[in-house]
């Protein structure tokens, strides 16, 4: 079974108000929700890469899976995440930015990003199949349905191959067509 984006504004805010006082774990949440990349792609992210950047600033990045450039756009919520995130921390430059809290400079995994993940579903009482890629996919449908942003646009940003890659990807609930046919013209 595929896992499921967030599809609910409150969850998501609930899900911020449960991390207010995890900076780092916050931080990754806010970036996964707002950046459209893989986690995969944010773990690898070190702290030079993104100290001091202004909203609007642009980090260049090599997607892990395809090998195709892709970029961070630093957005209002993850410039007020990363600030959070710098003051309660002494991160050094070449740390990686999710540093794992096993010690050494050894960014997260994937699977540890899972286990977060559904523990924050979890904890605000979200049932679903929820993971890592989670994020991503809750970004996709926050921009396709609360802010309207076209599937061609989407196909791009998130660098598919096809747009049928695309299509699937979005997971098109059967309410959407129903609510569509209620439409009248």
């Amino acid at each position: 079974m595929k896992v499921q984006p967030i599809t609910e504004l409150r969850h998501i805010r609930s899900i911020k108000r449960l991390l207010a006082d995890n900076p780092r774990d916050k931080l990754l949440f806010v970036m996964g929700i707002n950046s459209g990349l893989r986690v995969q792609d944010l773990l690898a992210l070190k702290v030079s890469d993104v100290r001091n950047l202004a909203v609007g600033a642009r980090v260049s990045i090599k997607e892990k899976k395809t090998g195709k450039s892709n970029v961070l756009l630093i957005n209002k919520e993850i410039s007020s995440a990363l600030q959070e995130y710098f003051a309660s921390t002494s991160l050094e430059d070449w740390h990686y930015l999710f540093k794992s809290r096993k010690g050494h400079n050894y960014p997260l995994t994937t699977f540890a990003v899972t286990k977060y993940v559904k523990k924050w579903c979890e904890a605000i009482n979200l049932k679903g199949n929820f993971g890592a890629h989670t994020l991503r996919k809750t970004w996709t449908y926050m921009q396709r349905t609360v802010h309207g942003t076209s599937w061609e646009v989407l196909a791009k940003r998130l660098n598919h191959s096809t747009p049928a890659v695309t299509m699937r990807y979005m997971g098109i609930q059967a309410e959407e067509v129903e609510a569509v046919l209620l439409k009248d013209i």
